[in-house]
């Protein structure tokens, strides 16, 4: 065989493993996205865990958001600062650059923080996130547990993303870093995983929180315009506090979307316990609860649509109502399109129905039949995301 004839042959050889190759890769990569197309994937998730390219536009996140949030578009832009947490260690009044609460604390600019490996970090004292950050645990596993957690304090534009919160313990009052860098007295902290005080523009998505001390997740002293979606809540007795007392009169002006979460196993209760303001409760699943899932006093609002209960073995009533001072309580519970399994049912307030969502346009989202949330919630809590292609 002459030399031309060799090379000719390589060439023809090269040529027919690069089409092997190349048809090989589509099949595996059509495959992949047929096994995500074939989930009933959520509005939120549909808007950016199609893209195997996420990691370098992590930001696309905050066009995703929902419900009374809105967009988050405020946290992203070009004065954008990329903050990576390298170090799990603490300080609460000098933290260290490379840990959590000197990019969430200190820094005084629009921050999107993200994660170098797996990290478990036990907090001094509870960590205080200033306006305009987003903690983004994606394709990490990041736990934030066994001490203290996260408080939201007189803050706004805030995304908390993909954090695995639990064990979370009572504070005693003391110094500690606030918001944009200034020392402030932190009084006593009851053990909750994230408490918001006095925020707005809050989103709580795809987390897992389970057993801490006092609640999973508070709204409390006015804070409104909060969406909490795709969490997963298991193991805990107070689950979810909307309003902060009976007193506190301000928190009627509160307005919370909840949506695409999944309850249980071993939620005893609040799920949510709201007073005062209002509540959309749409396609999350209830697997079960102790004592009740929805409750309320002191006048609450709460439209509960196309959501997934099943009940316990004993107490099959999903609502439960507090009167105030003995003499009654003008809530608003109302139960639309929801599914009850296993004798499941919810008491409506008769003569009426609750107006609201109200949405605006970008707060708007579809809300899908019933028979779907055993799907849409399939993913609730932090994702598994491959190191090479979806989450």
């Amino acid at each position: 065989m002459s030399g031309h004839q060799v090379m000719n042959s390589s060439f023809w050889s090269f040529v027919l493993v690069v089409v092997i190759v190349t048809l090989f890769t589509t099949i595996v990569s059509s495959s992949k996205q047929s096994q995500i197309e074939g989930m009933e994937m959520n509005v939120i998730d549909q808007c950016w865990r199609f893209n195997p390219e996420w990691r370098k536009h992590r930001q696309q996140l905050a066009r995703c958001s929902v419900g009374y949030v809105g967009k988050m578009t405020s946290n992203i832009d070009k004065d954008l600062v990329h903050y990576k947490v390298t170090d799990p260690s603490d300080h609460p009044l000098n933290p260290q650059p490379g840990t959590l609460r000197y990019g969430a604390s200190n820094i005084q600019s629009k921050v999107w923080i993200t994660f170098q490996r797996d990290m478990n970090i036990r907090l001094e004292k509870p960590l205080l996130i200033s306006s305009f950050t987003t903690i983004d645990g994606r394709g990490v596993n990041v736990h934030i547990a066994n001490n203290a957690c996260l408080m939201i304090y007189k803050a706004t534009n805030i995304i908390i993303h993909g954090i695995r919160i639990h064990h979370c313990r009572p504070q005693a009052p003391g110094m500690v870093m606030g918001p944009n860098g200034k020392i402030i007295s932190l009084g006593q902290v009851d053990g909750d995983a994230i408490r918001l005080v006095s925020a707005s523009k809050i989103w709580i998505d795809h987390n897992t929180l389970y057993d801490s001390q006092d609640g999973l997740l508070d709204v409390t002293r006015g804070s409104t315009d909060v969406t909490i979606s795709n969490n997963w809540f298991r193991e805990q007795d107070k689950v979810m506090l909307l309003g902060h007392d009976d007193g506190f009169i301000r928190d009627k002006n509160m307005k919370v979307t909840v949506v695409y979460n999944y309850f249980g196993p071993n939620c005893r209760q609040r799920m949510p316990r709201i007073r005062h303001g209002y509540a959309y409760v749409a396609n999350n699943l209830y697997m079960g609860w102790t004592q009740y899932a929805i409750g309320g006093s002191s006048g609450p609002s709460l439209k509960s649509q196309s959501n997934l209960f099943i009940a316990p073995t004993e107490n099959k009533e999903v609502t439960w109502r507090k009167s105030s001072n003995g003499i009654g309580d003008t809530w608003k519970f109302y139960s639309v399109g929801d599914a009850f399994e296993n004798g499941a049912s919810f008491i409506d307030t008769k003569g009426g129905q609750v107006k609201k969502p109200n949405y605006s346009h970008e707060q708007d989202f579809e809300v899908v039949d019933s028979k779907y949330v055993r799907s849409l919630t399939s993913s609730s809590g932090v994702l598994q995301c491959s190191k090479t292609s979806i989450c």
